[in-house]
């Protein structure tokens, strides 16, 4: 079933556009007239013209359009529209073209009689495995409605999440290539021009600034080659990271830095008792919701903590004894695992779990970031104070000796 783009007038007199699934563009015509809508332009998708699956392995809903319609269709739903409608009806009002061009191939899954979401598998990029699991566990629930509400509720605050991750290293960051690249032009521009007036003066120069002149120097002969090294290494490293064992072996390394370790710890544990929360909430077993938070832990190490929980709780072991027993998680996570193991809620208590671990997260970030800021410009400064008393000592030097004549 392919998908068409339409322009039509609705029984109001008003133009509508949108996307609209059929096996042929007279089909698409006559589903357009069942809806009371007089087309006007017909035509198929850019996607659908390009056919198939590599343009639909290119298109992608945006995290922010995902949550949203997320949220539309779990209102939808709830109230008692038919899923085919819900999806239908977002999919009419999405905002961008390769949202209604998902939205329109998920329906033509559901026309045809398939789950939603087995529909949803054919757009994996847009619906990665943890949603889908998450909307099959509600359908087999028959709570589609209520799931899909806490899934928006998940997703809602795994974007926050990472905004607050990225927000918190967009300042420094800048800060840090703005100083060095102040740094950089007064060596390469400045110091060069200062140098031409030393070479008249008959007199030896001061260890600060004959090394400052050395540094100019070098950066002015390979500048060019250490830029393009840094770029090559960075790319190489982007290649190599892609393996698993040197991943593995970043990741560990990683988890050994005193704060950062920490950070990245409660991290990857907060997003896994967040999603495991999510699938346990929606009646998912145990062993299928730990399959699918393990997918979203970022961190291998943690991940390969996650295999060892599954196999043991698959024998029948302990939840909360097969986490300590791995050393990976927090002993918050163990102690909520062991709590809703003893309550019987384990939903409940991992999200309280993942609330403190991302409450932790925002005090431990903003006390980083309030020694990192000035820390930066401490650096930054005192290495522009050396790089100035370099240029000042031969003039001060040079009228001391003049003072003395």
């Amino acid at each position: 079933m392919a998908a068409f783009e339409y322009q039509a007038i609705d029984s109001d007199g008003r133009t509508r556009k949108g996307v609209v699934s059929a096996d042929s563009q007279k089909a698409a015509r006559r589903e357009l007239r069942r809806q009371a809508l007089v087309p006007l332009k017909l035509s198929p998708t850019r996607e659908t013209t390009r056919k198939d699956k590599p343009a639909r392995q290119k298109r992608r809903l945006k995290p922010g359009e995902l949550v949203l319609l997320t949220r539309q269709l779990a209102m939808l739903v709830s109230s008692g529209t038919p899923v085919e409608q819900a999806v239908a009806a977002v999919g009419g009002s999405a905002g961008s073209a390769t949202g209604q061009s998902v939205l329109a191939s998920v329906r033509a899954g559901v026309v045809e009689g398939r789950s939603l979401s087995d529909a949803m598998r054919g757009e994996e990029r847009s619906f990665p495995p943890l949603f889908r699991s998450v909307v099959a566990a509600g359908e087999e629930a028959g709570a589609l409605g209520p799931v899909l509400e806490r899934l928006a509720v998940h997703l809602e605050k795994s974007q926050a999440m990472r905004r607050k991750m990225i927000g918190a290293l967009i300042y420094p960051a800048i800060l840090a290539i703005v100083a060095l690249a102040v740094i950089l032009a007064l060596l390469v521009f400045v110091v060069p021009r200062v140098v031409e007036q030393f070479d008249t003066m008959d007199q030896s120069l001061p260890p600060l600034t004959s090394v400052m002149i050395w540094v100019s120097g070098f950066l002015q002969s390979w500048g060019l080659f250490i830029l393009a090294g840094l770029v090559i290494a960075i790319v190489a490293f982007r290649r190599i990271y892609a393996l698993e064992a040197f991943r593995r072996r970043v990741d560990r390394w990683m988890l050994s830095f005193p704060v950062v370790g920490k950070v990245l710890r409660s991290v990857g544990a907060a997003r896994f008792a967040r999603t495991f929360a999510t699938l346990a909430a929606s009646g998912a077993p145990v062993l299928d919701s730990l399959r699918a938070a393990r997918e979203t832990t970022p961190n291998l190490v943690l991940r390969d903590g996650v295999d060892e929980v599954i196999v043991a709780v698959r024998e029948g072991g302990s939840l909360s004894a097969a986490m300590a027993r791995t050393g990976a998680f927090p002993p918050l996570v163990v102690h909520m695992a062991a709590s809703g193991e003893a309550s019987g809620d384990l939903a409940t208590m991992f999200n309280k779990g993942a609330d403190y671990l991302e409450d932790d997260f925002d005090s431990t970030t903003s006390m980083a970031l309030g020694v990192l800021e000035p820390l930066i410009t401490v650096v930054m400064g005192g290495l522009v104070m050396l790089i100035i008393l370099a240029i000042m000592l031969p003039i001060l030097q040079l009228n001391t000796g003049a003072a003395f004549q």
